[in-house]
């Protein structure tokens, strides 16, 4: 049901909706971008359709469009290249990896599918080697899988808690060992963005600089957002479950109850992604004083902007 609501969401929009529907300064207006981002239809998208959707927003740009096109052409356009073209390289991402693939894949293959979604939406301002890419995988898969079976074993070893309260403790255990994994995740496979800085920008779109402190205020807004992103999907699936245990479909047919679950984890997913990333702007805000000295004196901007990355 979550899912189809996604659907319908996404592709609601129209010429009727005023010019500021869709702005970005706000949480309303972020998670109907991402909204579209993470519409799975977008995984579809033939590649000629891509470059008519880009040959498209370009002669808009220059003012140069066909006769008859509408507003709601020029609409799905944009979703077609947001979702699909990365915003520093203009390269298309890798359907697996793009933010409207996320649910199913990570649905089996979790810390190894937010590795690659990571890097493939970080901030792509400056080069990454192969190499740097392996070695934050590694590093990302392997600490999060410690800190996730780590925990839970800790748990059943734990001979002072009752049984009531051992399962108790077990319920809560997903949540921080999920929201550390991903942090790790996060912080592992963007952390050249650390090492080298991130392009930051002035009121006019032109680069003033690499900020390493940018650098950690992306990284760190994209943390909290994989922090957020677990909690609808461990608490929402339990209520709906319990609820759903209750009729009468589900008592006189038992082996439904797992299909059922796992679609509905699924929903829930769907539903949780574009509220944790819709947090923070893609394109955040930074006082220029907080930066490197060396920026603030490139600049007369009293603020610049830098891509969080997804």
């Amino acid at each position: 049901i979550l899912l189809i609501a996604t659907l319908l969401l996404a592709g609601s929009k129209s010429s009727s909706f005023p010019s500021g529907f869709l702005s970005q300064t706000s949480f309303y207006g972020r998670f109907r971008h991402f909204l579209d981002i993470i519409d799975p239809r977008t995984l579809f998208v033939t590649e000629s359709r891509l470059k008519e959707a880009v040959q498209l927003l370009e002669d808009y740009k220059h003012g140069t469009l066909p006769p008859g096109v509408t507003n709601k052409e020029l609409w799905g356009a944009q979703k077609i290249k947001q979702a699909i073209i990365h915003p520093d390289t203009n390269e298309t991402i890798f359907m697996p990896f793009r933010m409207s693939g996320i649910v199913c894949p990570n649905w089996w293959l979790n810390q190894s599918h937010n590795a690659c979604v990571n890097y493939a939406n970080r901030n792509a301002t400056k080069p990454s080697p192969t190499s740097k890419f392996i070695q934050g995988y590694l590093g990302a898969v392997i600490s999060a899988v410690s800190i996730a079976v780590g925990l839970n074993v800790l748990v059943q070893r734990a001979n002072k808690f009752t049984p009531a309260t051992r399962l108790l403790i077990q319920r809560f255990v997903p949540f921080p060992a999920v929201a550390s994994a991903n942090i790790c995740n996060v912080v592992l496979m963007r952390h050249t963005e650390l090492e080298e800085g991130i392009d930051v920008l002035d009121s006019n779109g032109n680069i003033v600089g690499s900020s390493r402190i940018a650098a950690k205020h992306a990284l760190l807004e994209t943390a909290l957002t994989r922090v957020v992103l677990p909690m609808p999907i461990l608490v929402l699936p339990p209520i709906i479950m319990s609820i759903l245990e209750k009729t009468s479909l589900l008592r006189s047919r038992p082996r439904m109850i797992l299909p059922v679950q796992s679609l509905v984890c699924l929903a829930a997913f769907g539903l949780a992604l574009p509220l944790a990333i819709s947090l923070f702007p893609q394109m955040s805000e930074i006082e220029t004083s907080r930066l490197e000295p060396e920026i603030a004196m490139a600049t007369t901007s009293k603020t610049v902007v830098y891509n969080k990355g997804l």
